[in-house]
């Protein structure tokens, strides 16, 4: 389930609703576009915290996935450990298979 929900993350991208950096994923969520807020398990607390702030704020889903590593690979981008997806479809199924993954 890793590898579907790392592959959706890729689809994202390609489509061009996926955004990344702590700065774009906070415009993203204040200007009511994300959708899910993917924090790696490897990001510092206190940035994980200021992030998790605006997204409750803003009633944004979080959820906590991968290493900086795996997700920036995937992604095409480097050293990047917070991701926004900004469309409903993708956020629910990428929700979904990390959900499925956990249990």
């Amino acid at each position: 389930m890793k590898d579907k929900a790392m592959t959706y993350m890729g689809f994202a991208r390609k489509a061009g609703v996926l955004v990344f950096g702590t700065r774009a994923c906070m415009d993203s969520m204040e200007k009511g576009r994300a959708r899910l807020v993917i924090f790696t398990g490897d990001m510092a607390e206190n940035s994980k915290k200021k992030i998790g702030k605006v997204a409750e704020k803003t009633g944004t889903k979080t959820v906590t996935f991968g290493t900086g590593e795996e997700l920036s690979q995937i992604t095409g981008t480097a050293g990047r450990n917070v991701f926004a997806v900004n469309d409903e479809h993708f956020a629910d199924i990428i929700l979904q298979e990390i959900d499925a993954g956990t249990q």
